[in-house]
C-alpha cells in the first residue's frame, strides 16, 4: 500500500490471538451492544488470512485489527454506520480499531452493509436466488471459501446460513463434470515428464512436475468437496484433508527428487494414490488404481483418461456434456487479477453462458 502507517499503532503489540477470535469478542463486548433494537446480521467473511484461519502473528504487521461485517437492511445501512463508528473505541484489547494510510483517511475495521451488496459486490449474484451454472462456472473457489469460511457471530434470521448453504458446494452433476476436468489435465501432461527427460531437458521435466503436483493438490480439494484456496494458502489447506497422509509425501518426493527416475517413481505413487482416492470417494464405478506405460514407450503413467471418461459417464445433463473440457474458471485460468476481481471474472459468465445455451 502506498505511504506509511498513521499514528493509530498502539506503543506496544499485545499478544496475538486468531483474527477470528479477536473478531468474535469484539461484537459480543462491543459492536453488539452498538446495536441494540436494530435487526443484523454479523459476521467476519470476505478476503484475509483471519476468514481462513491460516494468520499469525505476521499477519498482524500490516492493517490488522478487530474487523467483521455487520449486515442490516439496505435503508438502515447509512444510520448504523454512522451509530458504530461514534461508539467504537479507538482501541479494542491492546489493538487500534481503526487504520488508514497517510493518503487515505483512517477507518474502523466494522464494515455495514447489506447482504445484496455484499454478494453482488463478492460473487456477482445472489446466491439466494437458484444459482446459474454459468455463475458457478465463473467464480473461483477462493471467492466461495470466502464467503463460506469465516464466522457468523450473530444470524436471528438465519440470512447469512441459508447464504452460506447455497454456496457449500457445487451441485452434483457439476462436481463430477469439474472432476473429469481436473483428471484431463493431469491426463494430458503425465506422460510428457518422461518424454522431457528423455531428450535431456530436466528443467522442463521438473516444470511440468509441479505442474502435476499441483493439479494432483487440486483434485484431491475437489474430491473432498472442499474449496482449494488461492496459492499462498494452498499447501497450508492441502495438510489440513484427510488425503494428505496418502497424497502429502509421495507429492513431496515428487518435488524433491534429484533426478528423473526417482521422480517417476514418486509421480506414479502420488497418481495411483489419487485413484485410489477416488474409487474410495464413490464417485464413479470402482478403475483399476495401477499405472502402466504409455503405449510401448517406457514412460509409466497412471492413464487418467480411464477417470475423465468415467466421470463424464455420470454426467446426464446435456449442457455440460456440450461443454469443452476446460473446467471453471480457475482451472481454465491462473491470472490473480482475473480470479481477485468480480468485475474481471464475471465477464468469464458470458462466455460461459454462450456455451452452455448458444449465442
Amino acid at each position: 500500500m502506498p505511504g506509511s502507517a498513521r499514528s493509530t499503532s498502539l506503543p506496544a503489540t499485545p499478544e496475538f490471538v486468531p483474527g477470528l477470535e479477536l473478531a468474535r469478542a469484539f461484537y459480543d463486548e462491543v459492536v453488539g451492544s452498538l446495536l441494540d433494537g436494530v435487526e443484523h446480521s454479523a459476521a467476519l467473511l470476505g478476503t484475509g488470512s483471519d476468514v481462513l484461519g491460516f494468520d499469525t502473528e505476521r499477519s498482524t504487521d500490516h492493517a490488522w485489527g478487530p474487523r467483521l461485517q455487520v449486515f442490516v437492511a439496505e435503508q438502515d445501512v447509512a444510520r448504523t454506520s454512522a451509530a458504530i463508528d461514534g461508539g467504537i473505541p479507538d482501541e479494542f484489547r491492546g489493538w487500534a480499531t481503526r487504520f488508514g494510510w497517510d493518503d487515505v483517511p483512517a477507518t474502523h475495521h466494522v464494515v455495514v452493509t447489506s447482504i445484496d451488496e455484499w454478494t453482488h459486490a463478492r460473487l456477482g449474484f445472489d446466491p439466494r436466488q437458484p444459482i446459474a451454472l454459468e455463475s458457478w462456472l465463473s467464480t473461483p473457489q477462493q471467492i466461495l471459501l470466502e464467503a463460506t469460511a469465516g464466522d457468523v457471530f450473530h444470524d436471528p434470521r438465519g440470512e447469512l446460513a441459508r447464504m452460506r448453504e447455497a454456496l457449500a458446494w457445487y451441485p452434483d452433476e457439476l462436481w463430477l463434470w469439474l472432476l473429469a476436468c481436473q483428471w484431463r489435465r493431469i491426463d494430458q501432461e503425465e506422460p510428457f515428464v518422461g518424454r522431457t527427460a528423455e531428450v535431456g531437458d530436466g528443467l522442463g521435466s521438473r516444470v511440468l512436475c509441479a505442474r502435476l503436483v499441483r493439479d494432483a493438490m487440486r483434485l484431491a480439494f475437489l474430491l473432498e468437496r472442499r474449496y482449494a484456496p488461492y496459492s499462498k494458502w494452498l499447501g497450508s489447506a492441502f495438510r489440513r484433508l484427510d488425503a494428505y497422509d496418502a497424497l502429502g509425501p509421495p507429492l513431496g518426493r515428487v518435488l524433491a527428487a534429484p533426478g528423473h527416475a526417482a521422480r517417476e517413481t514418486a509421480l506414479v505413487e502420488s497418481m495411483e494414490a489419487l485413484a485410489r482416492l477416488h474409487n474410495a470417494a464413490g464417485v464413479t464405478k470402482p478403475l483399476d488404481e495401477a499405472a502402466g506405460h504409455f503405449h510401448d514407450r517406457p514412460f509409466r503413467v497412471l492413464g487418467s483418461g480411464r477417470f475423465v471418461t468415467a466421470c463424464l459417464d455420470e454426467v446426464t445433463d446435456e449442457r455440460l456434456r456440450s461443454l469443452p473440457l476446460v473446467g471453471a474458471v480457475d482451472q481454465l485460468a491462473d491470472s490473480t487479477d482475473l480470479l481477485s476481481h468480480p468485475r474481471t471474472f464475471e465477464q468469464l459468465a458470458e462466455t460461459y453462458r454462450t456455451w452452455l445455451y448458444g449465442p
